[in-house]
This record gives C-alpha cells, structure tokens and sequence, in this order.
C-alpha cells in the first residue's frame, strides 16, 4: 500500500466525552465550538468533526438548535472548511446487569431516523453512520446500532444527498458497510473511519489496521484514528498505509506529557507529521474532489 501523498486533515473538535472537566481548552458552547473549527481550520484541517454539548452542563447533546447555532457561527465566518456532523448520538444503552430489560440513566437510545434532524435540517457536507453495535467500554453501556436501523439511516442520509462518513469500531462493522454498498445505500466513493482502541473494539494494532485496510472496497476513501497518546503515531500509521487522519481534543487532550493542547495545536502537530513523511496536507477543495462532495458553494 503506497504512503498517501495528499492527506486530509479532520479535526474531531469536542466528542461526547466526559472531557470538559479534564482539560479547559475542551470546546462547550456553540460560539466555542465553532471558534475551535476556525482554529482547527487555519492550522490545516479540511474537515471539523462536530458534536455539541449542553451549554450549562457540558453534556452531550442532540439538540439539533445547538447543531444550527455552531453551523451558522462557522459560516458566519467566512472559513472555507468542509463540515462533518456527527449522527451517532441517540445509540446509548446502559442497562441493569441483574435485570438487563431496565435501562439505567445514561440510556439515550432512538431510532435511526431520530438522529438524522439535524442533518435533514443542516444538509452538512458529511454526517456520520455508526456501522456496528458495541460494548462499549467496561460496565454495562451499550452502543447500538442494529443492521435495520443501519438500512434506514443510510437510505435517509442518500436521498438527503449528504455523503455519510461509515464510522467502523470492528471488522464485523466494516463487513456490514460493504453489505450496504452492495444493497445500494451507499454511493461512491465510499468513506470510513476506522476508529482504533476504543475498549472492546478493535485494538489499536498496526496489523489490525491493515487487516482492515485490506477489506476496504475499491476506490474508498478512508482515515484512522486511535485514542490518547496513540493519536499521533496512528497519524503517522494511516498516512503510510494510504490513508488520510483524524485528530483533535475528542480522541486526546493532550500534545505531550503533561501539556494540554487545542484543536489548533494538534492540527498543527499532525501538519508535521504528514510534511516529515514527504507528503502534503489538502485543501478543502482538494478534500471535496477526493470524497465526491459538492464544491463550495
């Protein structure tokens, strides 16, 4: 697999974490997470990857208001940078291990359709599609997203003309994507994350890594993160393998031991990286050619 000579930068700018209390510089409020995508931006990110949070709390949110408010702030700006929403809120579990049938507070669980309102609302470039239930984490959570829930979100996400980002936490997530790309769901070119080192899904493994790249259909797109202190050699990982990278406060708080980064500073990071490999960081208009998105309007 040759090293990826042109390599798209996604900054994942909050996540649904329990982060905000672990470092300031993680982004709560609209007008934060959106001043976090400009400086995301100016370092070199094409994509922001955007969840929100509740203003007050910090925690995670599917209010499709705030979605709008981040949008529009980003816009407002005049930053040229393509817009990833998340759409796999609404798949949290969490039940009683003595009697699984109660759900515990936590659970945050709806349909398929009922994570897309702000997409269908937003129309972002990309939103996400979470292929695969999962245990997530140790305990008692749950992420689900069954293969019927998978089918509608993916049908909904098409007619809406969005190109949906096929978040892959497994091998078995990966061999459900291809499914529906051979049921007609998905259209070409096809784009995954292959997200390592969340417990108990794939491993962040080099040979797992490239047992996943190996699966990938033809022509796809793809890019790989790994979480924490992994962040940055995942980086390094994915660009050899062909691939392009994600970074940013939702996978990792910090830029070395001990030293709390932004947004910012883990783009610029990731910068160096690519460019100490001989390759070279793409714009956002190179970016839309590669993922098949609409031009800027």
């Amino acid at each position: 697999m040759p090293v990826n000579q042109d390599v798209i930068i996604t900054c994942a700018l909050t996540g649904a974490g329990d982060t905000v209390g672990r470092s300031p510089h993680v982004p709560v409020t609209p007008e934060q997470i959106a001043a976090s995508a400009v400086e995301a931006a100016g370092a070199g990110a094409a994509v922001v990857h955007i969840h929100v949070r509740e203003p007050e709390t910090g925690a995670p949110s599917r209010d499709p208001r705030l979605y709008r408010e981040v949008v529009e702030r980003i816009r407002e700006t005049g930053t040229d940078v393509i817009i990833n929403l998340t759409a796999g809120m609404g798949g949290d579990l969490v039940i009683d291990p003595e009697a699984p049938l109660r759900q515990l507070p936590g659970t945050d669980l709806v349909s398929g359709l009922d994570r897309l309102p702000h997409v269908e609302d937003l129309l972002p470039d990309i939103c996400t599609l979470d292929c695969g239930s999962l245990n997530f984490g140790d305990g008692s959570n749950l992420y689900v997203s069954t293969p019927d829930m998978l089918r509608t979100g993916a049908k909904r996400i098409q007619e809406l003309g969005v190109r949906p980002e096929l978040e892959i936490f497994d091998t078995g997530q990966l061999w459900f994507a291809k499914q529906l790309l051979a049921e007609g769901l998905l259209d070409d070119p096809t784009v995954f994350q292959l997200c390592m080192g969340i417990p108990w899904g794939a491993p962040a493994d080099p040979g797992v890594l490239q047992a996943m790249v190996n699966m990938l259909p033809q022509g796809a797109q793809w890019a790989s993160f790994a979480l924490g202190r992994m962040q940055m050699p995942w980086a390094a990982q994915s660009i050899l393998l062909g691939g392009h990278v994600r970074v940013g406060l939702e996978d990792n708080l910090y830029l070395g031991k001990g030293v709390k980064a932004t947004n910012g500073q883990l783009v610029e990071r990731s910068v160096q990286i690519t460019e100490s490999l001989g390759s070279r960081v793409a714009t956002p208009d190179e970016a839309r050619e590669k993922l098949g998105l609409r031009p800027r309007a």
